[in-house]
C-alpha cells in the first residue's frame, strides 16, 4: 500500500473525539493497522503462521483491532478502514489529522517489523511508550503542563487577595449601615424640600398667588378711593396713587386670564 493511501485513511474521521490526544490515539491505531497490512502484503500475500497464534483478545476495542490484527489483503483492509470511517460520526475539520502529521507517524512505523507492529497492538505499555514519544503528543503535554501551571498561579493569586476582599467587604458593610443611612436621610429631606418648592411654583399655585395679589390691589384702591371721598387726601395724590394701583391690578388680571387660558 502506498504512503498516500495511508494518509487518505488517516485523514478520515474515526471517532467522535473531544481531545486531541484521543485523535492521535485513533490515528496511531489506524496507522499501525495500515502498516501491518502493508508489511503482510509485501510477503508475497502468503499467510504468516504466527498469525494463527495471535490471541483475538486485545485491550483495543473490537472496532479497532477487528480488521487490522488479522488482515487478508491490503485491499480488504483498506476497505474496512473506509467502512469504519463512514460508520463513525463526522468530526469537525479541526479534529482531522493533517497530511504532515499522518506522514510523520507513518514514517515512524514503516521500518518496524510485523512483530513490532503486533506488539504495539497487543501490549498497552509498548503502545503508550510509542504514543508518548510522538512529537504531537509531546507538544500537547507541554501545553497542558503550561496551562496547569498558569491555572495554579491564578489560584494562588486569588487566595492571596482573599484577605483584601474581606476587608473591603467589611468596609462596605460599615458604609452601608452608617454613612449610607445618614446620606439617605439627608437625601429624603432634600427631596421633600424640592417637592415643596415645586408645588409652590406650579401653575395652579401661581394663579392662586396672582388672584390673591389682585384682590389685595383691588382692596387698596377701594380704600384709597374712600379716603378721597372723605377728603383725607388731595386730588393730585389720589390720582397718582390710584392710577398706580389700578395699573398693577389690570396687569395681574391679564396674566391671570392668560394663565387660565393656557391651562384649559
Amino acid at each position: 500500500m502506498h504512503l498516500n493511501s495511508y494518509t487518505e485513511c488517516l485523514r478520515m474521521p474515526y471517532k467522535k473525539l473531544c481531545l486531541r490526544s484521543s485523535e492521535n490515539f485513533a490515528l496511531l491505531v489506524i496507522a499501525i493497522g495500515s502498516a501491518e497490512c502493508a508489511h503482510s502484503s509485501s510477503q508475497q500475500q502468503q499467510a504468516d503462521p504466527s498469525f494463527q497464534d495471535i490471541p483475538t483478545q486485545s485491550w483495543y476495542p473490537p472496532s479497532v483491532v477487528g480488521s487490522s490484527s488479522r488482515p487478508s489483503t491490503p485491499t480488504s483492509s483498506s476497505a474496512s478502514l473506509h467502512q469504519r470511517a463512514s460508520d463513525s460520526p463526522q468530526s469537525s475539520s479541526r479534529g482531522q489529522p493533517s497530511p504532515a502529521e499522518a506522514a510523520g507517524i507513518i514514517a515512524r512505523l514503516k521500518d518496524k517489523s510485523i512483530e513490532e507492529l503486533q506488539r504495539l497492538l497487543k501490549d498497552r505499555e509498548a503502545y503508550n511508550a510509542f504514543f508518548n514519544s510522538l512529537d504531537q503528543v509531546k507538544t500537547q503535554n507541554n501545553v497542558r503542563d503550561e496551562l496547569k501551571k498558569e491555572t495554579l498561579q491564578l489560584a494562588r493569586e486569588n487566595l492571596e487577595k482573599e484577605q483584601r476582599i474581606l476587608e473591603l467587604r467589611n468596609q462596605c458593610t460599615i458604609i452601608r449601615t452608617t454613612e449610607l443611612a445618614a446620606a439617605q436621610d439627608r437625601l429624603t429631606d432634600l427631596e421633600r424640600q424640592k417637592d415643596d418648592i415645586m408645588r409652590s411654583y406650579s401653575p395652579a399655585a401661581l394663579l392662586n398667588k396672582l388672584q390673591t395679589s389682585m384682590a389685595k390691589l383691588d382692596e387698596e384702591s377701594e380704600e384709597l378711593h374712600q379716603k378721597f371721598l372723605e377728603k383725607d387726601i388731595d386730588l393730585p395724590t389720589f390720582v397718582q396713587k390710584y392710577k398706580k394701583l389700578r395699573t398693577a391690578y389690570h396687569k395681574q388680571a391679564l396674566l391671570h386670564l392668560a394663565g387660565q387660558t393656557s391651562l384649559r
